[in-house]
């Protein structure tokens, strides 16, 4: 982050960061507060570090990191997580077309597990399959790799398909709120009009709206090649998170904070995730160079309905016509690009 964007951050939080000085002693500066915070989430030191380096009490900036998470989600959460408006998801979608090559998509979901220490008395609602402590972040990301809608604090034993489930999202979507463009012919294309649809992988259930590979056994050429094209445009949501994780290296390690504390760090991070995005136009190296290769590490959930069938089929006989071919990734000169 650049000196005029955490200036332009800090004069946005200063009013809440600031407060009044007592005959007792002085208060912590708005300044200070935010680069204790920033120090916490871009190290993942702990309080006690902390302790030795600002030269505070332990318990001086454990109260300012959580406040601070806190207001920065509260100031910041209109702006950097607006609801979309329909222009908005047809510029998101106008971006999927152009750097994935996958019309009609409005976004890409899926969840990341968030390592945490065991609370006490949780038994195992927060151990994962990959046998670690975790809540997790639900996101929807562009394709500037920026979150459009998260839902954060799951439990980490949950599947993704059922914390979408439960999510605000899904309710949004299914209940027509989230003011998605009507359906539109796919480019070049004289077939039925196309949903606009969110891309994930095979942990979420087919339908309508949401978008996953075909099963990897007895794959044909035309699903192998709506599997590619998929793939091309999910990328965005794992590189958000590579993203997130490099540049918030709290999320390196376990957290070692309760569980409303450890949502509150998530959600700060996430709003300046945003923040730095729209400020400093950043270009991320480790991201264009991600794999487009198709990925899953947990169970396969969910069952596919009729509609959510139909729909894929329309899409996956347009990416093998003319109109919508693209080459594989082995049949091109160069690596593609987002």
């Amino acid at each position: 982050m650049s000196m005029s964007t955490f200036d332009r951050l800090l004069a946005d939080l200063r009013p809440s960061l600031t407060f009044q000085d007592t005959n007792m002693r002085r208060c912590v500066s708005a300044e200070e507060r935010l680069i204790i915070t920033f120090r916490f989430l871009s190290t993942g030191n702990s309080y006690s570090a902390l302790h030795f380096e600002f030269r505070m009490g332990t318990s001086t900036i454990a109260g300012i990191v959580r406040a601070t998470c806190a207001t920065i989600w509260m100031r910041l959460r209109a702006a950097m997580l607006p609801p979309p408006t329909r222009q908005q998801w047809l510029q998101i979608a106008r971006g999927f077309l152009e750097r994935a090559q996958f019309p009609n998509c409005i976004g890409a979901l899926d969840g990341k597990h968030i390592r945490v220490k065991k609370p006490p008395n949780s038994g195992s609602r927060f151990y994962n399959y990959k046998q670690y402590f975790s809540v997790v972040l639900l996101a929807l990301v562009d394709t500037n790799y920026r979150f459009v809608i998260v839902d954060i604090g799951a439990y980490g034993s949950s599947a993704d398909a059922g914390i979408f489930r439960a999510s605000r999202m899904s309710r949004w979507l299914q209940s027509n709120q989230l003011d998605i463009p009507q359906p539109a012919c796919l480019p070049g294309s004289a077939g039925p009009p196309a949903p606009f649809v969110i891309v994930g992988d095979e942990g979420f259930a087919l339908s309508p709206h949401l978008m996953r590979p075909y099963p990897r056994r007895g794959l044909d050429d035309k699903r192998g090649h709506f599997n590619y094209r998929l793939s091309r445009a999910r990328r965005f949501v794992e590189c958000a998170f590579v993203i997130l994780a490099s540049k918030w290296r709290v999320f390196q390690s376990a957290i070692q904070l309760g569980p409303q504390n450890v949502n509150n760090v998530i959600k700060a991070c996430v709003v300046l995730h945003n923040y730095v995005r729209m400020y400093e136009a950043c270009q991320d190296e480790d991201a264009l160079a991600f794999s487009t290769e198709d990925q899953r590490e947990g169970p396969q959930l969910g069952r596919a309905g009729s509609a959510g069938l139909r729909v894929r089929e329309l899409f996956a006989d347009y990416f093998s016509s003319p109109a919508g071919s693209f080459p594989l990734a082995s049949q091109q000169s160069s690596p593609a690009e987002p």
